[in-house]
């Protein structure tokens, strides 16, 4: 007898998510040691991080066991995961650092995320302006617009908190397809046109500055969404060969808007230290209130993340492709290049993407045509 087809995400409200944590996962004291000792062993070797294999970070079974479970409950019911109880209080900043890259290389491919071609990003105030031109929100105190990241999967590892706010806020990008379908069916069909959206000059000196790509998928099986009102709005303010919203896709946005942040849809997390929040892209849209920091460098807000394509990703819509870069399922794709990408880099990509077992195309020019 076949066995039944796992459960994928399905799409939540708030209340939903209220009244069910089996998406938070608490570490036992033995999957804890695990990733201590794995520490003390790739400390030793003091390697680059790009240069590190799993052998480097040995993993216990049980800690690989956590591991896995965190990544595989992305891909099922409210698409997220709350991992709990890393000792960050007890590692230096470097050791966490170290400690996290090496439980990547155990969940997936790592991509890079910004100008720079970083692999690894923080999360913490360093004075950026979110709304400037060019602006990305991790570097700043901002609130931040509901989006995704360019992944499969995005981890945020919380190593400090603010001293108040910036607070994490999660909806279901498929319940929300659901409410516009509810209240403006006439516009589900605008939101799966193409939408150009900017790169925050996040693009390989090959690429345009800007791409294509819709709101909602039209996938026939597999839901994914991906917006970003910024980033489609910098597009129309900086690129004048970029074809002009039409009156229904302000419109279309415009209600996005008005949903995501509403009681019904929205469910608000406050990431403690040592917390994993694992979201997956394609059925999630997260933000994050402001926060106001503390004064002493190590007391400040600051997250470690991950940009990661997973060997149990879903298949994504052709048009997604000029973006992602594959649509496969499985398939190693997404993140942004940026303008320093190394031969160190792709030797890691492809080395990863081997121990992983997940197919790999060979980097492109995909540059849009208006």
């Amino acid at each position: 007898m076949k066995s039944a087809k796992p459960l994928g995400p399905r799409a939540w409200t708030a209340d939903d998510v209220h009244q069910d944590d089996s998406w938070v996962q608490r570490l036992s004291a033995t999957e804890v040691e695990g990733f201590d000792l794995a520490l003390q062993h790739a400390r030793r070797l003091n390697k680059p991080l790009l240069a590190m294999a799993q052998a480097d970070f040995p993993l216990s079974h049980a800690s690989r066991s956590a591991l896995a479970r965190a990544v595989a409950t992305t891909q099922t019911g409210f698409g997220m995961c709350l991992v709990k109880g890393f000792p960050v209080d007890l590692w230096s900043e470097a050791d966490t650092r170290l400690a996290y890259w090496g439980m990547g290389l155990y969940m997936g491919v790592g991509r890079t995320q910004n100008r720079a071609s970083q692999v690894m990003n923080d999360v913490r105030d360093e004075g950026g302006d979110y709304k400037a031109k060019g602006g990305r929100g991790y570097n700043t105190k901002a609130g931040l617009d509901f989006h995704q990241d360019s992944c499969d999967v995005v981890g945020l590892l919380c190593r400090r908190t603010a001293k108040s706010g910036g607070t994490s806020k999660v909806i279901s990008s498929m319940q929300l397809r659901r409410e516009v379908q509810r209240l403006r069916p006439d516009l589900i069909a605008v939101l799966q046109q193409p939408f150009f959206h900017s790169y925050q000059g996040t693009q390989d000196p090959s690429q345009p500055p800007f791409y294509r790509c819709p709101i909602f998928g039209n996938h026939p099986e597999f839901f994914v969404a991906r917006t970003n009102r910024k980033n489609t709005d910098a597009a129309q303010r900086d690129f004048p060969e970029v074809p002009r919203l039409s009156a229904l896709q302000t419109e279309a946005l415009d209600l996005l808007d008005q949903l995501m942040p509403s009681p019904l849809l929205c469910y608000s997390m406050e990431l403690e230290r040592g917390d994993l929040q694992l979201l997956n892209s394609y059925v999630t849209l997260h933000s994050r209130t402001p926060f106001e920091d503390f004064e002493q460098a190590d007391e400040k807000r600051h997250l470690l993340r991950l940009w990661l394509s997973i060997p149990a990703s879903q298949p994504l819509p052709a048009a997604f492709e000029e973006y992602f870069g594959d649509v496969r399922a499985g398939a190693v794709r997404g993140g942004v290049r940026g303008s320093a990408i190394t031969p160190e880099f792709v030797a890691y990509e492809q080395r990863q993407a081997a121990v992983m077992g997940m197919p790999l195309k060979a980097w492109a020019d995909n540059s849009a045509q208006v």
